[in-house]
């Protein structure tokens, strides 16, 4: 996991869609921070923070200085277009991804997805994840050899999202592979989920369709709400504007977790001593752990902002119109929030974390996906004695968004 340094000789330039920024970021990043905390891309017309502390208060602004009108990921072609002014949010109908909205908008529609994610709710679901760690662990380890994202983490992240959504349990691979493959972005693209892939809402709008018919009784929580929601104007949502905004359980919901799992339980192999710390009492020190790998290991890279009113930052005022993109990625690894951060330190004290977001947009799942890893990682390490990652055959592929190890392959 070593990151290459930077030619001394050349101009410094930073854009998240170049393809040596998407192979490693990291040390970019650096740079970014130390010299260039507010970087302006100009064929982007775009503002990168990289800083932790000025992440977290761009993302706690929530008095409509900050709007994701063109959406929290939007890709080149939408940057590229400059506006010559305040960019208005979408029309109600058709509705695209309710993340572009302001409020009330946004929260309203955001809570008919966000029920079983809340951390009462999330607690419910331990055993359900338990059960399903340990029936993949069951096929797995008589292998003796398998791909820690993809067989373990991927399917049971994916059979959990087939769970809140009402898809059969048995599309759990398609649904890893569709999300997989979707956030897979090439130079120059971004992942848009107002403008989903149709392979999504293919798996998303028959549950809509379905559940309409079968009079959405709430028995699906998350369809039936959104079937049941309405609009200030009294206006409903269609069939794919309902199953637009499942996406982001969809999503969500499948690629960040197995990850973020596969990748801790390498670090924790990685530090032979550290991993003997942790087993010494797993049940206490797995969440202990879990939070640093987080911090190490979180995939997302950024998320946009489209700038509304004017706002002034380390002497620079960024303009209606144009965007921001805050780098959770270079927060992750800013040594202003922790101290020596390029190394993993299991029981390392963390008082903020910026892996999930933050403020309006913080993400719903975290419940969820805090309690998927930390259970995966414990089942995991309580069945298993010794294992040895084969490096040379993990694969993280480029990418301006989800950049983190799509195949650990491990040997047990």
């Amino acid at each position: 996991m070593t990151h290459t340094a930077f030619r001394t000789d050349t101009a410094f330039r930073y854009n998240p869609f170049d393809p040596d920024v998407m192979a490693d970021p990291l040390p970019y990043y650096r740079v970014l921070r130390d010299e260039h905390p507010v970087y302006y891309i100009d064929e982007l017309d775009t503002y990168a923070l990289s800083r932790f502390d000025d992440i977290w208060t761009v993302l706690g602004t929530t008095d409509g200085t900050f709007v994701a009108s063109e959406g929290t990921l939007p890709s080149a072609a939408v940057l590229e277009h400059r506006n010559d002014g305040p960019v208005p949010g979408p029309p109600l109908h058709p509705m695209v991804f309710h993340a572009n909205y302001d409020s009330p908008v946004y929260e309203n529609v955001r809570r008919c997805t966000s029920s079983q994610f809340r951390p009462r709710s999330a607690a419910k679901l331990a055993d359900r994840i338990r059960t399903l760690a340990n029936e993949r662990l069951d096929e797995l380890l008589p292998r003796g050899r398998f791909d820690l994202t993809q067989d373990f983490g991927g399917i049971v992240a994916a059979t959990m999202t087939c769970e809140f959504l009402g898809l059969p349990e048995e599309l759990a691979p398609e649904v890893l592979a569709a999300v997989n493959g979707g956030t897979l972005a090439q130079p120059g693209e971004g992942v848009e989920i107002a403008n989903a892939r149709p392979g999504y809402l293919s798996y998303l709008t028959p549950i809509i369709e379905a559940r309409r018919a079968a009079g959405a009784d709430g028995s699906e929580p998350i369809a039936d709400a959104l079937i049941n929601f309405r609009l200030d104007d009294g206006s409903a949502l269609g069939d794919v504007e309902a199953a637009t905004q499942m996406l982001a359980v969809f999503i969500g919901a499948t690629e960040t977790v197995p990850k973020v799992t596969a990748t801790g339980l390498w670090q924790l192999s990685r530090h032979p001593d550290q991993l003997a710390a942790v087993r010494a009492d797993l049940d206490a020190n797995v969440p202990v752990a879990r939070e640093e790998i987080i911090r190490y290991t979180a995939p997302a890279q950024w998320f946009a902002r489209t700038v509304r009113h004017p706002y002034e930052i380390h002497g620079v005022t960024m303009q209606p119109g144009q965007r921001v993109i805050t780098l959770l990625g270079s927060a992750a690894r800013d040594e202003r929030e922790y101290p020596d951060p390029d190394s993993f330190h299991w029981n390392r004290p963390i008082e903020r974390l910026l892996s999930f977001g933050h403020g309006q947009h913080f993400c719903m799942g975290v419940h969820v996906a805090r309690l998927e890893i930390a259970i995966m990682i414990t089942e995991f390490l309580k069945r298993v004695d010794e294992y040895r990652i084969d490096a040379e055959a993990a694969s993280r592929p480029p990418s301006s968004f989800q950049w983190g190890w799509n195949n650990i392959p491990v040997e047990v």
